[in-house]
Order: structure tokens, then C-alpha cells, then sequence
């Protein structure tokens, strides 16, 4: 995306459909590094993250320009008419096309492979050289499409994620409260899963229900969300996923983009029961007080016999300073708590 950035704080009025039975609204449209952001119009509160990658326009040629965020979304449409925008979105969509496979390139491609090949040998004799390299080498939109194969994977144990329409925009403002303005974490909330939480490639951050149903407030799941943040930040969720996949998976990725078929059937299971990297009382203070996020409501949750962990408890950022401002209004932590409801 970095021919993009004369577009990036790019904004123009546009009309949203949620749904084919929803009314239009008039919103604002704010093209960023990787998204494209949906704000009301008059509060400028935002309503919904579409990923650039995934934009499709559903009219080529007419005006006003109609697109979707990808055929994974039914329904879901946005007008626009400002040619700017059109534009931006149509480069977009030019630099993506101009990477995917075309007739009449089988035979460069044949030789990059071989050349590939040549050079894998040459120099990535060591198996933990070839992950590594790999795994610093993936683009963001090929890790967020791995971590949502992973999340397909993990529905046949924790069932279809939670979606309740009237949650969607309260867990989008826990997140970018959390996380920042345009964040690049993605939070799913799961029916049934053994762990409160985990990470998955793409920043994909996936949390219990039971952390929103079975407390009062919102702290304790923006404790879990930021500490698999900071799990995720310390070592690369590429690099475990490559392990298992193995090196003659991990050198397809690297050479054609993709990895074999099925590759990451039954990846799930093994992030579930991997065990949890330890967290220094120290840096999770750090991290807490930079997303403005009590520690001690963590604390407690992880270690509920003892009324927390002692050293955690210690290092909450606001024990003498008292409580920041709240993370959700009471409306949307009653929205929210309902996201896994009918």
C-alpha cells in the first residue's frame, strides 16, 4: 500500500446500507493505510472498518459507484460519487490485480519457481532460516487471509463466532477504545473455546463469551485482549503456524503465495492447547497504562482464588492515580454483553 499514501485522511460523503432491508444512511467515508472507515455523519461515531483489499465494486462503469466489502458480506453496500474517492478505490483495486496470476505467465512463473528453488537451496539450507524468512516476507492481507482459514479451522470446536447485530458497533468501539482510532487488531468472540483467549495471525484476537457475559463490566476483556496483543507482538504468529505446517509448506507460501491444501486443518486444536507465553508484571503495566486499561480487574480474573496475582495487583498503573475514564457507556456493555444472543 505504499503507493496509496497521497490518498491516506482521503474523505468524502457516502451512502450506507448495512443490510438489504436497512435504510440508507449518509455517512463518512475516511480512506486509511489498509481501510476504509464508515463514520455517521453527524456524530463522525464510526459505524464499521471495510479491509481495501476486500472492496468490490458491484457497478464498473455507472455512477455512483456501488461496492461491497467482499462477497464474504452479503447485503452490505456503499454509493459513492465523489471521483476521488472512485479513484482511489479503482487503484486499489489495479495494484491488487496487477499481482494476481494472468494467462500467458506460466512460463516466468515456472522459472521464478526454479530460480526460487535454486536460491531456497543456496541459502536457506537451515529449516529454522527458511520459517523465519518466510514469515517476515508474508504481506498483512495474506496473514489476515491465513488467520481467518485458522478461525474457520477453530469453528469445529468453538462453534460460529458471535455476530448479534446490535453488538457489532459497541465490540467496534471496546476495540478501538483498546487498541486505537484504525486499529489492525480484529476481535471474534467465540461460543465454547477452553481458553479465555488467543492470537491468531492477521491480528485476529479471539475471546470467550464468558468474559463479556460473566462479569460487569468491560475491564476484564480489554485485560485479555491487550495481554494476547502483547503475546502477539513478542513473537510472530507466523512463526508457530509455519512450524506446522512445515518446510514444504512454508516454502510453497514463500514461492507462490499460497499454502498447500488442508495445511491448516487441525492448526486450532494446537493453538489452543500451546502453552501461554509468561507476561512481566512490569510490561503489562506499561501497556495498560498506555491503552488508559486498570490492571487489577486482570489480575483478579486470572488468579480468582488468591483475589489476584500480588506482584500484578501491585503494578496496577492506577491503584494511587484512581480509575481511568470508562471503556464502554452502560448502553453498549449491555449491547454488547447480548453478542452472542439470538
Amino acid at each position: 500500500m505504499t503507493a496509496l499514501k497521497k490518498y491516506v485522511r482521503l474523505e468524502c460523503q457516502g451512502l450506507w446500507r448495512e443490510s438489504p432491508a436497512a435504510q440508507r444512511r449518509d455517512v463518512i467515508v475516511s480512506f486509511r493505510e489498509a481501510t476504509l472507515i464508515l463514520s455517521d455523519s453527524r456524530s463522525e461515531v464510526p459505524l464499521t472498518h471495510w479491509s481495501l483489499p476486500a472492496v468490490e465494486r458491484m457497478n464498473p462503469g455507472e455512477m455512483p459507484a456501488l461496492y461491497s466489502p467482499g462477497t464474504s458480506t452479503a447485503g452490505e453496500t456503499l454509493e459513492i460519487d465523489d471521483r476521488t474517492m472512485i479513484g482511489a478505490l479503482e487503484t486499489v483495486h489495479d495494484a491488487l490485480e496487477a499481482q494476481r496470476p494472468h494467462p500467458g505467465r506460466m512460463r516466468r512463473r515456472l522459472l521464478f519457481a526454479a530460480l526460487a528453488a535454486v536460491m531456497a537451496v543456496g541459502v536457506f539450507w537451515l529449516p529454522g532460516a527458511l520459517v523465519s524468512h518466510t514469515a517476515r516476507v508474508v504481506p498483512w492481507t495474506k496473514r489476515q487471509d491465513i488467520g481467518r482459514a485458522v478461525l474457520a479451522d477453530l469453528e469445529h470446536l468453538s462453534g460460529t463466532p458471535c455476530h448479534a447485530a446490535q453488538a457489532r458497533r459497541p465490540l467496534a468501539r471496546l476495540t478501538a477504545r483498546i487498541f486505537g482510532p484504525n486499529p489492525k487488531e480484529t476481535v471474534v468472540i467465540l461460543r465454547d473455546t477452553p481458553v479465555p483467549a488467543a492470537h491468531l495471525p492477521g491480528g485476529i484476537l479471539v475471546l470467550s463469551r464468558h468474559l463479556i457475559e460473566d462479569h460487569d463490566g468491560p475491564d476484564v476483556a480489554a485485560g485479555y485482549l491487550l495481554a494476547e496483543d502483547m503475546r502477539a507482538d513478542r513473537q510472530d504468529p507466523m512463526l508457530p503456524l509455519l512450524r506446522w505446517v512445515g518446510i514444504e509448506g512454508a516454502f510453497q507460501l514463500l514461492t507462490t503465495g499460497d499454502l498447500p491444501a488442508a495445511a491448516l486443518q487441525g492448526y486450532a486444536q494446537a493453538v489452543l492447547t500451546a502453552p501461554e507465553a509468561t507476561l512481566l508484571p512490569e510490561d503489562l503495566a506499561r501497556r495498560f497504562a498506555a491503552a488508559d486499561v486498570p490492571l487489577l480487574p486482570y489480575a483478579a480474573a486470572i488468579d480468582p482464588a488468591n483475589g489476584g496475582d500480588p506482584t500484578l495487583v501491585a503494578a496496577d498503573p492506577f491503584a494511587r492515580t484512581g480509575q481511568p475514564k470508562p471503556l464502554l457507556s452502560d448502553g453498549d456493555w449491555v449491547a454488547l454483553q447480548g453478542i452472542c444472543g439470538p
